[in-house]
């Protein structure tokens, strides 16, 4: 199997994870405080807990791993940077990631 296609395919994935996400938010925040609020009725309660349980997995924000930008890869990856420690030591030797440097002391 090629590497390089199924790393693509995972962070495309992710992207695709995002964006649904993004879309969905706003919805499934309005459905958790319909369902966690005890001064509606119960089956109105129910209703939106059914409707929150009808969501696509890609839409729940747990499934969102952080993966390396430029390789895809799903461990030790920088958050501020979204690179994984490796790329990350590689562009910063280079001189390209702005404000950081090696240490000399």
């Amino acid at each position: 199997m090629n590497f390089r296609v199924l790393r693509k395919a995972r962070v495309l994935r992710d992207i695709k994870t995002r964006e649904t996400v993004a879309m969905t938010e706003l919805i499934r925040q309005a459905y958790r405080y319909i369902t966690r609020n005890e001064q509606i009725s119960p089956r109105i309660r129910q209703q939106a807990q059914l409707m929150l349980n009808s969501f696509p997995r890609a839409a729940r924000p747990t499934t969102i791993k952080n993966r390396c930008t430029e390789t895809g890869r799903g461990r030790g990856v920088l958050r501020e940077s979204k690179l994984c420690r490796y790329q990350f030591r590689l562009k910063a030797l280079a001189g390209e990631i702005p404000g950081v440097k090696k240490a000399i002391w």
